[in-house]
């Protein structure tokens, strides 16, 4: 089968080739699918620059989101049946033809929903939908703050965060470029991360704070994290956008003197030691999906050379929304 290959650790796609592997056989619990989309995440630069806990060996295949028709069951997996329209995470592997996936972690497409857009669902829609429910326990009429907002996960965010009663939606971006569009993605303000994002924080409010603030950005904004808490307020701290050495968490008074709260979230962890969460939210996902009430703007570019363009517009913050490749 051809797959999206990194040979090695690299900052750009320097070390990224399409090309020809074994095509994998499902084991026990496994399920293998012939893929026809597959979403492009910011995961797969971390990957591919090798930061630590995301690529397990070189070569290595990226990929955590698939949707394509199931190919074969492995012993013990009693369905979906083969040929059946399915979405799946598959954590890695999914930039290929074929990928192996865990049955818990495959969900049967709904009627209405394209390959294409099945293909957001499992890594970027479900992740957004844990974040604000499971990890960051998003309450009707609270407001959150997003870093990082004009991404795939930002935009799904916004998306699930309106579907749950947000108050108020405040999302953040790294240059004035990006802006537009987190604006775009239903965020009531999109602000730049500079040393006057505090003070219009407290503006946005009315001096009280945020109840939740969702961060990719490794541990590098916690302190201003907890700045801009309101009393009560949760951090959630999902990812390492920026690749740096992670530090230590803030002392334990820090947190009392808030009544705040720091959470961590992997979706790659969750669907190790938990994938029947993953599964149960990616079934829900789709459905809302399917009955048009979960809306993400997608980019659909065409083979899996191209996949390749799109992670190096990530990497350099060109992208904004969601890449899915069609095979």
């Amino acid at each position: 089968m051809r797959a999206l290959i990194f040979d090695r650790p690299a900052p750009d796609a320097g070390a990224t080739r399409v090309g020809e592997l074994a095509t994998p056989e499902p084991g026990p619990g496994e399920l293998t699918i012939d893929v026809k989309a597959a979403g492009v995440n910011f995961i797969d630069v971390m990957a591919r620059r090798g930061d630590p806990g995301y690529a397990d060996g070189w070569p290595f295949v990226p990929g955590l989101e698939v949707a394509g028709t199931v190919r074969a069951l492995g012993p013990g997996v009693e369905g979906p049946a083969v040929g059946a329209a399915v979405a799946a995470f598959t954590r890695t592997g999914g930039l290929a033809e074929v990928a192996s996936v865990r049955a818990e972690l495959v969900v049967q497409i709904p009627d209405g929903l394209s390959f294409e857009q099945a293909a957001v669902a499992p890594g970027t829609l479900t992740t957004a939908a844990l974040l604000v429910g499971q990890a960051g326990r998003l309450r009707a009429g609270e407001t959150l703050l997003v870093q990082s907002a004009a991404g795939g996960v930002g935009h799904a965010v916004a998306s699930w965060a309106r579907l749950n009663g947000v108050g108020l939606l405040i999302g953040t971006v790294g240059s004035a470029g990006r802006v537009a569009a987190a604006e775009k993605a239903g965020y009531d303000a999109a602000l730049v991360r500079d040393d006057g994002l505090a003070e219009r924080v407290r503006e946005l409010t009315s001096g009280r704070g945020v109840d939740v603030v969702l961060d990719s950005q490794g541990t590098d904004l916690v302190e201003s994290d907890l700045d801009l808490l309101a009393s009560g307020g949760r951090v959630v701290l999902y990812g390492n956008a920026g690749g740096t050495p992670l530090a230590q968490l803030p002392a334990a008074g820090r947190l009392y003197a808030g009544n705040a709260s720091i959470a961590g979230f992997s979706i790659s962890r969750l669907s190790t030691t938990a994938p029947e969460i993953v599964g149960d939210a990616l079934r829900d996902v789709l459905g809302l999906a399917a009955a048009g009430r979960l809306v993400l703007e997608l980019t659909t570019i065409n083979g899996l050379a191209a996949a390749a363009e799109a992670q190096q517009a990530l990497a350099e913050g060109r992208g904004a929304g969601k890449y899915v490749v069609r095979l």
